[in-house]
């Protein structure tokens, strides 16, 4: 008979073999690059892309909302949280990709971040293309609007070539032009900080799902939103007025 041997299979581990824990299904299923992990990268990605146009848009829309900043100023507080994100953006891939250069110091790498933000919202904030204006007197009071909703209108017409503005700044007397009653109080004439504050945006032509998107994209962004039909189906796009709460 044969002696029995005077250790087991469990003795011939090392002591670290011994205290590396066991590693689960599930953990190697995600360590593969399959579907799922894939998935979570593009979510990841995408929400790191939006998320300096949030911080800049939405976030000027509350300063000069909530706390009645400058319209100026709380679009140059948005820059700079914009920026912000795009220097952690940026730190995060230095440090995991192990760059290290001089020029690549804090101060620059942020000085370049505000640069790039800055040449994304000058452009939008002082032009209008043609294509995006119904008339060429749409695109000539571009800059009567109020500067935040310029910065979001550019916004959509980088995300959307086909945006169409109908309507911008008016005058009492263009609503009888048009067939309408004149309203006493509206937010497309000059406000009190001499910025029209709506602007109509085409939805005939396009499909439901885009519209939908469009309306929402100015809500999150904190504007204010109508869809109704006076000469045509079109979106109507405010910021909230100071002077006249609720209006429209």
């Amino acid at each position: 008979m044969a002696e029995r041997l005077p250790w087991s299979t469990k003795e011939l581990k090392t002591p670290i073999e011994q205290s590396v824990p066991p590693v689960s299904a599930k953990a190697q299923r995600w360590s593969k690059p399959g579907w799922k992990s894939m998935l979570w990268l593009l979510v990841k990605a995408l929400f790191f892309s939006v998320l300096p146009f949030i911080v800049l848009i939405r976030g000027a829309v509350w300063l000069h909302s909530e706390y009645a900043f400058h319209p100026w100023v709380s679009i140059l507080l948005g820059m700079l949280g914009s920026a912000a994100i795009l220097f952690l953006l940026v730190s995060y891939f230095q440090y995991r990709w192990r760059l290290k250069s001089a020029y690549l110091n804090v101060r620059n790498v942020y000085f370049i971040a505000f640069v790039l933000v800055l040449a994304y919202c000058v452009p939008g904030l002082l032009f209008l293309k043609p294509a995006n204006a119904k008339y060429p007197a749409v695109q000539e009071e571009f800059r009567s609007l109020h500067p935040i909703l310029r910065l979001g209108i550019s916004t959509l017409v980088f995300l959307d070539k086909s945006v169409l503005i109908t309507d911008a700044n008016r005058q009492p007397e263009d609503y009888r032009k048009m067939g309408l009653k004149t309203k006493k109080h509206s937010l497309h004439y000059t406000q009190s900080d001499g910025y029209a504050h709506a602007v109509d945006i085409r939805t005939k032509g396009h499909g439901m799902i885009r519209n939908w998107l469009v309306e929402q994209y100015f809500s999150w962004m904190g504007f204010q939103t109508l869809r109704h039909v006076g000469t045509a189906d079109h979106l109507h796009v405010s910021l909230m007025s100071h002077d006249r709460p609720g209006a429209w």
